[in-house]
């Protein structure tokens, strides 16, 4: 994969305004990358593991959201990862840089157990090289944790979790990963943008594609967000499929 940081805003296909005020680390402040995915317009600027799972909804007051949904009991997904990882990925065609900031609001839609989660996706070289954080309601070896998957199974890399988080019914939810590929830091946050629930350390990948979605549940999306230094533009990712196809 190939890509590059710009210091232009003229290149991005996608909403971009000045981060400024933006409440985000100095560190991750320069520019936006916006995508509100509250309509089909949002889906120009995404690709899917299996895009069959996925659409665009309305709620009650009519505004928009993406939704992974599917028959969670019944239906075999086309997308067979050759690890162990997870299966329902949508991620923005545009590369970020190491160091950034994702902010998006999520909303679980599957009834509560253990291991109910939604997926932040970075670093995502191709399906078999990427991070993801896992963000449950319990923590164990398999959940609620950083993930790394890197020719082989997915390895948790967290240093420090909570016990997990209270994925509320018909509740939206912030969540928030700041990366510093420089460090290696990550940082995942629940809510509250001041105390992580989640952190890591690792630098095996930096830059890369970023995304949303869940290993094996279902949620809805809304309000996608990337605070970066500078611009990254590239290739789409050719391993994963437009809505519709």
């Amino acid at each position: 994969m190939r890509y590059l940081i710009l210091v232009s805003l003229s290149a991005l296909a996608v909403g971009i305004a000045g981060a400024a005020d933006a409440p985000v680390p100095e560190w991750a402040r320069g520019s936006t990358l916006t995508e509100p995915l509250s309509g089909p317009g949002s889906a120009a600027n995404l690709v899917f593991s299996d895009p069959a799972v996925w659409s665009f909804g309305k709620d009650a007051a009519g505004a928009g959201f993406l939704e992974l949904k599917y028959d969670t009991k019944k239906y075999k997904s086309s997308y067979s990862p050759k690890h162990r990882s997870p299966v329902h990925i949508a991620l923005l065609k545009q590369p970020v840089g190491a160091d950034f900031v994702l902010d998006v609001e999520a909303q679980s839609t599957i009834p509560a157990y253990g291991h109910q989660d939604l997926c932040l996706f970075f670093g995502f070289q191709s399906p078999e090289k990427y991070y993801y954080t896992h963000v449950a309601r319990a923590a164990d070896m398999n959940a609620h944790n950083v993930f790394v998957v890197n020719d082989a199974p997915r390895k948790n890399i967290a240093t420090k979790t909570t016990k997990g988080v209270d994925w509320k019914a018909g509740t939206w939810h912030k969540l928030r990963l700041a990366r510093q590929g420089s460090t290696g830091t990550v940082d995942v946050y629940f809510d509250d943008l001041t105390t992580p629930v989640i952190t890591a350390t690792d630098k095996t990948f930096q830059g890369g594609y970023v995304g949303i979605g869940s290993f094996d549940d279902t949620g809805r999306f809304r309000n996608l967000r990337v605070s970066q230094k500078g611009l990254t533009v590239g290739n789409a990712p050719a391993f994963f499929r437009p809505l519709g196809k």
